[in-house]
């Protein structure tokens, strides 16, 4: 618990830090933008200025100024219309080949789109009062590169805050999953070790009852317990590791499973089997998935309460060997469905809620299978499905 609150209260503050990031950065490229967009009109009004002092000029005036600063515009993009319309002059527009053919076309559009944004000075050429339609000139002008750049860099900072956040939650993550899976596979080794030497005195003293009391009925019994208690072992002992896959049939680990359940549960739960006639042959560690299935029984003996039906199917379908566990118990929840294989996750009032994440584990991991909830209605039933290559 102290672990995952510490997870979500990181996670907080990468999302709120993210967020301050990205509000700052967009503030401050807004004043940025907006200051540089008011210098370059500046700047327009003064290339206006000359433009206008080089058309009103005689043979006396002084051009040598007003040539510098027209000349002196390399970075904002200038159209020169007179009152018809038509392009006078231009600067810093780029004319791509597609355009080169048609370029007077390309050339007013382009004005005209600067117009309707706003971005315009008029130049009256005609004597004061006049009102003759070509008496003025518009400098249409555009944001320059620079300017462009700047507008379009807080969201290229956004999207790299973002990505940041995402690395850093899924790394977060990762770490998470890894420490779980390491107190797992730490919990499931030292249970192993454990186990190992009372099960080796139980063999020892059941060999010596056999030979003490050979016609002793019980004696087989407790035999198989022990054998039983020291698959358990090797089951744990496994976890953590990657045993290699050897072909088996599934029939026969199902009938175990089923021989196993059904000597241990109650009258009333009956267990129905539909399996096929043949032998159903696929690669698999027989000892691990004979716990995923006996787990899934377990649960649906659990979520029956002690009466019932289960149902134990076998089948092929698509290239892929599907085993199915339902049962007629009291069903989850839809709020839980996918919460169901998570460490920790139960709806027990006893247990820690490993069961299902260690079955989960057993068919992704080491048999490269899947396991799902197939179904589940409230006071109906669950439907558990596995599905393994075949």
């Amino acid at each position: 618990m102290q672990w995952t609150d510490r997870v979500r209260q990181v996670k907080i503050v990468l999302v709120v830090t993210a967020l301050a990031i990205a509000v700052v950065s967009l503030l401050v490229s807004h004043f940025l933008v907006k200051d540089l967009s008011d210098e370059e009109r500046t700047r327009m009004e003064v290339w206006v200025q000359a433009l206008n002092a080089l058309n009103n000029a005689d043979e006396n005036t002084d051009l040598s100024l007003a040539l510098s600063v027209i000349q002196g515009n390399n970075t904002i993009p200038v159209i020169v219309l007179d009152a018809n319309g038509k392009v006078m002059d231009y600067r810093n527009v780029d004319i791509s080949a597609d355009n080169a053919a048609d370029s007077v076309r390309f050339l007013h559009a382009a004005a005209v789109r600067m117009e309707q944004s706003g971005r315009f000075i008029r130049i009256d050429l005609g004597k004061p009062g006049a009102k003759a339609p070509n008496d003025y000139q518009l400098v249409c002008y555009d944001e320059s590169l620079m300017l462009r750049r700047l507008a379009s860099y807080p969201y290229v900072q956004l999207g790299a805050v973002m990505v940041f956040l995402v690395v850093a939650i899924f790394a977060l993550l990762s770490s998470k999953r890894a420490e779980q899976n390491k107190v797992w596979v730490g919990l499931s080794k030292e249970t192993a070790h454990q186990l190992g030497t009372p099960i080796s005195s139980l063999m020892a003293w059941v060999e010596i009852l056999k030979e003490n009391y050979p016609d002793d009925a019980l004696i087989p019994e407790m035999d198989k317990d022990v054998k039983r208690l020291e698959r358990i072992a090797e089951r744990f002992s496994k976890i953590g590791s990657l045993p290699e896959p050897v072909e088996d049939c599934m029939n026969d680990v199902l009938f175990r499973v089923v021989d196993y359940i059904d000597r241990r549960t109650s009258s009333k739960v009956t267990i129905h089997m539909n399996f096929p006639a043949y032998r159903v042959m696929v690669k698999m560690n027989a000892s691990l998935f004979e716990w995923v299935v006996e787990n899934l029984c377990k649960n649906a003996v659990d979520a029956m309460e002690g009466r019932g039906d289960i149902w134990l199917t076998l089948h092929e379908q698509n290239g892929l060997v599907v085993v199915e566990v339902r049962d007629t118990g009291k069903g989850i929840p839809k709020k839980d469905v996918n919460n169901v294989f998570k460490p920790g996750f139960t709806t027990k009032k006893r247990g820690w809620g490993l069961g299902l994440s260690l079955a989960k584990r057993i068919v992704d991991d080491y048999h490269k299978g899947r396991i799902y909830v197939k179904s589940s209605e409230l006071g109906k039933g669950t439907v558990f499905r596995i599905e393994l290559k075949k």
